[in-house]
């Protein structure tokens, strides 16, 4: 198993979540997250589904998040991230700061 991780996210923060301006509710960020879950599973680009709705700064990136050690993540988020091959697109992975779709680059 690699110690580092190359991955890209795209975050729907919600109202309540750990430092969210959102004003969605969770269930609107659930319904969001998989929307766009689909959208990636019939070929949309990653990328730019990120730029255009992560509510991360990494969006503009297109939520390239870099390389990463394990341990460096939240545990959900961490979890996730190792466990996928590369290419893979996550399920929809929920941690205090909303709701994730993390794609494994590297």
């Amino acid at each position: 198993m690699s110690e580092q991780v190359r991955a890209s996210h795209i975050l729907l923060m919600y109202a309540g979540s750990a430092r969210s301006t959102a004003t969605r509710t969770k269930e609107e960020a659930l319904a969001q997250i998989n929307a766009l879950k689909e959208q990636v599973a019939n070929g949309s680009d990653f990328a730019d589904l990120a730029k255009a709705n992560s509510d991360c700064p990494s969006g503009q990136q297109g939520g390239d998040l870099g390389m990463f050690a394990r341990g460096m993540m939240v545990p959900e988020f961490d979890a996730a991230a190792f466990s996928m091959e590369v290419g893979a697109t996550s399920d929809v992975v929920e941690t205090d700061f909303g709701y994730h779709l993390l794609q494994r680059t590297a």
